[in-house]
């Protein structure tokens, strides 16, 4: 199996609710985010996909979270905890990535390159996952 990554980050602020610490006030962190693709079959060009459709994708998902405050986004549900915002990233660079011709969508067994995780680190230390697996 061959897997590859690709990173980007973005600034947002936010606040959670149903929870009692500092983190129910309103605070920024800069995020760090990796999408994760994977599969055992590799193109012509002995490449899983082409680095620059996935990064694209990713770079403009993140794009629309950039310079925010993510409580005032309806998906989150006034509750943009990392794990929320993993699955959103993933969700919107599925969807983006296909538009652009590229679909990662996973199906059991499947050989071809599939977007297999977003990684959202709040911190260096601190990381939600999203996974299909």
């Amino acid at each position: 199996m061959f897997e590859v990554r690709v990173e980007t980050d973005f600034a947002a602020a936010h606040f959670l609710r149903d929870y009692h610490g500092k983190c129910e006030n309103l605070h920024g962190h800069n995020y760090k985010v990796y999408a994760h693709v994977r599969g055992s079959k590799l193109n012509e060009g002995g490449m899983l996909l082409d680095f620059t459709q996935l990064k694209a994708a990713l770079k403009s998902v993140c794009a629309k979270l950039d310079h925010t405050n993510l409580n005032d986004m309806p998906y989150f549900d006034q509750n943009p905890s990392a794990e929320r915002i993993a699955k959103f990233i993933y969700d919107e660079t599925l969807r983006l990535a296909k538009d652009s011709g590229l679909d990662l969508g996973y199906v059991h067994g499947k050989e071809d390159a599939y977007l297999s995780a977003v990684d959202v680190f709040e911190t260096d230390r601190n990381r939600a996952r999203y996974s299909v697996e």
